[in-house]
């Protein structure tokens, strides 16, 4: 498995851990996942996602 594919899976699974996060935020429908745990999905998956783009970039001009 090369770089870019790395890149791409890791990327899209913050993505994934953001919606999961949001998605309990939002509606109320998963009560057994605790508020605060959405709100640590969120950020991780975020931060994530911000810092898995930045090395996409950096994979894609090299």
């Amino acid at each position: 498995m090369n770089g870019k594919t790395k890149v791409l899976i890791t990327l899209v699974c913050s993505l994934l851990i953001f919606a999961v996060g949001m998605f309990r935020i939002l509606t109320e429908s998963l009560s057994s996942t605790p508020l605060f745990v959405a709100y640590v999905l969120v950020i991780a998956g975020l931060i994530g996602a911000v810092a898995n783009g930045m090395v996409s970039r950096k994979v894609h001009t090299n």
